[in-house]
């Protein structure tokens, strides 16, 4: 069945549209929310849009948010599939503080090729001096896996405000220098 020249426009113009605001985008990116009672299918204070919103701002398309419960299997694959799909920018919100289901950091180190302190270092600096004692003792890391950038923040509320604020400037940077690397 033919489709009329108008039908054709109309969906040639917004593929343009969407392909003309992904190429604005610094990256992709993918968010993965640990949250035991969120992975249960609960309720919950809506980590993960928060981030993604402020990716969004940021000036990069967020590709989905993903929710897993607290533990390492979880993260891990959540992680893995994310560096195994492309993407820039993997945030993880959660599992990053003192108890024995914070496993985060420990499920991020496994697939690191190489640790970024800096960045680690910065979260926490600029989460404590905003305030946000979550990110201040946050276990959270960051680092690279084959070209994407993995980043750990707490999962809080004003943690992630103060955490994305700090992040998207370094994470920009990262994902230049390692776009050059490829080309």
């Amino acid at each position: 069945m033919p489709h009329s020249p108008k039908t054709t426009v109309s969906e040639l113009s917004a593929t343009v549209s969407t392909v003309v605001h992904v190429s604005k985008a610094i990256g992709r990116a993918l968010v993965v929310v640990v949250d035991d009672q969120a992975a249960a299918g609960h309720p919950g204070d809506m980590l993960g849009a928060l981030v993604k919103e402020l990716l969004d701002e940021g000036g990069f398309h967020v590709d989905a948010i993903v929710v897993v419960p607290a533990d390492m299997a979880n993260i891990r694959n959540a992680l893995n599939t994310a560096v195994i799909g492309g993407v820039d920018l993997v945030v993880s919100v959660g599992g990053v503080g003192v108890s024995d289901r914070d496993v985060t950091p420990e499920a991020t180190l496994e697939l690191l090729d190489l640790q970024l302190p800096g960045i680690e270092q910065a979260l926490r600096a600029s989460g404590l001096s905003a305030g946000s004692v979550e990110a201040g003792i946050s276990r959270g890391v960051a680092g690279v896996s084959g070209s994407t950038l993995v980043v750990n923040l707490a999962g809080t509320r004003a943690a992630i405000r103060d955490g994305m604020a700090t992040l998207i400037p370094l994470a920009a940077n990262v994902i230049h220098q390692l776009s050059v690397l490829e080309d």
